[in-house]
């Protein structure tokens, strides 16, 4: 079996090392130093280093792997992903790019590929839960917290990134969307700030951001929907002070006469400080409350950096889950042409349990409260 993974960073990499436990695999990155931290730690992974933007060469390049997986960062994730399903090759992807997946579905359909898309923790996982419940109840409302933070907090940011900077800076700037008594509302990012107390990590603060995606077209039918970003309490005025600042802006401004852009210079000065060090101790939390006519369903995430494997924890929990689903493809438990966000996977008994449980064997737990 030979799997192609696309793109090498600290997930890509996560997802490599899982993946060659059972199968051959082969590692694509332009960063000849995120390969060659690979190759340290498995020898047996192929590396190729290649210009994963040159899609128009996708067809030979992705010649004779059975399965792919796209990691590369968000704002290429589109055209990688819709790259990789011209080339026939059945896909799993943790890119979350902004742009809807869901428009490539009859592309998939026509080349005979089956593609899971958004498949990480949130989006990822939160989805899987809820397409799993919402095949068993009738809900009435959904709510997902979720972040990824240092334990070590280092001011003025006190944050520290497992996926590009730009990614995460671009959820700071886009509108987001929630659903409420059954209307779609659009709200400033950073908006409807609110400090919540958690037994393992303290005070966090929660704020809006676009989270929900594919599921404000899949579950209309749920009247109140909602997704918020976690953070130490100060980070959201500082993000937006930097927004009022203009260093978030997409549109480039002249100095000394070159073309700027001050959302890239930004990503770029912010590369380093927010760079996870690679032991450095770190935290994904997400809480899930689902409720229905005469009963509420809640799920609970805590992990923390894995010092005997040195992976962080972002990059278990969302690598392992789309590693995961690799696995769902490679052995046909999951079969359905077209793209598939995870809560239409997670509408099967077999592959949500398969799921959880290659997560619990991996000691990420997901601890489910209410029946």
């Amino acid at each position: 079996m030979q799997i192609a993974v696309l793109g090498a960073g600290m997930v890509g990499r996560a997802i490599a090392f899982d993946l060659a436990k059972n199968y051959a695999v082969t590692s694509f990155d332009l960063s000849q130093a995120s390969l060659q931290l690979l190759v340290q730690k498995n020898p047996s992974i192929i590396t190729i280093q290649t210009d994963l933007g040159d899609y128009a060469n996708y067809p030979s390049l992705l010649k004779g792997f059975d399965f792919v997986i796209t990691a590369v960062p968000g704002f290429m994730g589109y055209k990688t992903l819709e790259a990789v399903i011209s080339a026939k090759k059945n896909v799993v992807d943790i890119s979350f790019f902004p742009e809807d997946a869901l428009q490539l579905d009859t592309l998939a359909k026509q080349n005979n590929v089956t593609a899971i898309v958004d498949c990480g923790v949130a989006p990822g996982m939160s989805n899987l839960i809820l397409g799993y419940h919402n095949e068993r109840m009738k809900i009435n409302s959904f709510e997902c917290l979720v972040g990824g933070l240092p334990k070590k907090r280092i001011q003025p940011f006190e944050y520290k990134a497992p996926f590009s900077p730009m990614d995460v800076l671009e959820e700071y700037t886009r509108p987001a969307r929630y659903v409420e008594n059954g209307c779609l509302v659009t709200k400033p990012a950073l908006s409807d700030a609110e400090l919540i107390d958690f037994e393992k990590v303290g005070t966090l603060e929660s704020f809006n951001t676009d989270g929900l995606r594919s599921i404000l077209f899949t579950m209309k039918h749920i009247p109140n929907m909602k997704e918020k970003t976690l953070r130490y309490p100060g980070h959201i005025q500082l993000m937006k002070a930097l927004i009022k600042a203009g260093f978030l802006n997409t549109t480039p401004i002249q100095y000394q006469g070159q073309a700027v852009s001050p959302l890239g210079f930004t990503s770029a000065l912010l590369f380093d400080q927010w760079k996870l060090g690679p032991t450095e101790t770190e935290f994904t939390l997400m809480t899930i409350k689902i409720i229905g006519e005469d009963q509420t369903i809640s799920y609970e995430l805590y992990d923390e950096y894995d010092a005997k494997s040195e992976t962080s924890s972002m990059s278990r929990t969302t690598g392992y889950t789309c590693t995961a689903a690799l696995n769902l493809l490679i052995n046909q438990l999951f079969t359905g042409k077209g793209v598939y966000p995870p809560e239409l996977v997670g509408k099967d008994e077999t592959c949500f349990t398969y799921i959880l449980n290659y997560l619990r064997e991996r000691n990420i737990n997901y601890v489910k409260t209410g029946s």
